[in-house]
């Protein structure tokens, strides 16, 4: 006779439909629990104690009015990228060329920037430059669109290699408007008549950007809730067959929500060059379209959670580069603190989306045990 075979001793199940305030419970949680397991590394690994360390990570991101504007501007050209690559990771098409897009606004808004300085007025310059930006970012975000539309090619490696194209197109024209020649390097454009520069509120160079990444981010909101375009993203997210029966026509959908996620990447770039460095470089939009990926993921595609999770990454980043300096530390240190608190954030997901269900005792074992 065969022996019943033992349930094991916890099974892992997918949680049903849970209140918005639980998950945020679990996040704060975690943070809570990273901070004090950065406490105790902090202790042995350095002999420091934990509250100088986020002393210092604190004031390293608001310690004075001009780095607080400045963690702000970080804030917002972090936001503006991954509110453009949401929609298309709310439809499950993986948009992984955030970078590259946002860098060929950067050399259209560069480009007009360098030739048109002598033709248009500063007004009229910026309006091109804008348009300039947007249309080169969709561009680049339709190419890729338009292949996984037409022949489903795969757009997570797509998208990745236009990044790398984008960087050799940027180089290229770095060498060509070097200045002086042999540097590689484009100097501040237009430093002296600053044509071409955003305008300046409250006697700040960064709060027009600001202001604008905010309006994106209310515009966004109300496209992907409450207008139809949203709602054909979301039904060819959860199933593109669904979408084909009910009359969505999906290769549309694609291409049209891949144009718009290139068009606001093109506006981070036009933002990037016209309001915060004024010039072009590979390196400008400096890693933010593959963190995009990870503050689209963790808002769940909620552009307003979206201002909440950019805002702890730059806090993170802005305040690691502070311990550093401070505290003459190795630069790894803060890495290492920044790795812990954001695994102990990633990983707090699998608890709001799963739980563990311990086996139930049955009377033999309450038998047994007794």
């Amino acid at each position: 006779m065969s022996e019943k075979k033992r349930e094991p001793l916890f099974h892992i199940s997918k949680r049903g439909e849970t209140p918005w305030y639980f998950a945020w419970i679990v996040r704060i949680v975690a943070i809570i629990l990273a901070l004090l397991v950065c406490s105790v590394i902090s202790v042995v690994m350095t002999e420091k104690n934990p509250f100088e360390i986020y002393n210092y990570m604190y004031k390293g991101a608001f310690g004075r009015a001009d780095k607080t504007l400045v963690t702000f501007r970080d804030v917002a050209m972090l936001l503006c990228i991954s509110l453009a690559v949401t929609p298309a990771f709310k439809m499950k098409f993986w948009n992984i060329g955030g970078e590259g897009q946002a860098l060929m606004g950067c050399l259209a808004s560069a480009a007009c920037m360098i030739l048109l300085k002598d033709t248009l007025p500063s007004w009229l310059l910026i309006v091109v430059m804008l348009i300039s930006s947007i249309v080169a970012g969709a561009i680049w975000g339709g190419i890729p669109a338009l292949f996984k539309a037409k022949w489903n090619t795969n757009e997570t490696l797509f998208t990745l290699m236009m990044n790398y194209v984008a960087t050799q197109l940027v180089a290229f024209f770095c060498i060509m408007w070097e200045s002086p020649k042999g540097s590689g390097k484009i100097p501040v454009i237009n430093q002296r008549t600053r044509i071409g520069w955003l305008p300046e509120l409250f006697g700040e160079k960064y709060v027009f950007g600001i202001l604008v990444v905010l309006v994106i981010c209310i515009l966004m909101y109300f496209y992907l809730n409450y207008s139809k375009h949203g709602y054909e993203i979301s039904v060819v997210g959860e199933s593109q067959r669904t979408a084909q029966y009910v009359g969505i026509k999906v290769e549309k959908v694609i291409i049209r929500t891949m144009l718009l996620s290139g068009a606001v990447c093109g506006i981070a770039g036009f933002l990037l060059v016209s309001g915060n460095d004024h010039t072009l470089t590979t390196t400008l939009v400096d890693g933010r379209g593959f963190t995009a990926v990870m503050v689209s993921w963790l808002a769940k595609f909620n552009p307003f959670f979206m201002i909440l999770t950019s805002l702890l990454l730059v806090f993170l980043t802005r305040g690691a580069s502070e311990i550093s300096k401070k505290m003459q530390l190795n630069e790894a240190f803060p890495e290492i603190l920044t790795g812990i608190i954001l695994f102990f954030i990633i990983g707090c997901e699998f608890f709001i989306a799963y739980k563990i269900n311990f086996r139930k005792r049955t009377v033999k074992e309450e038998t047994l045990n007794a």
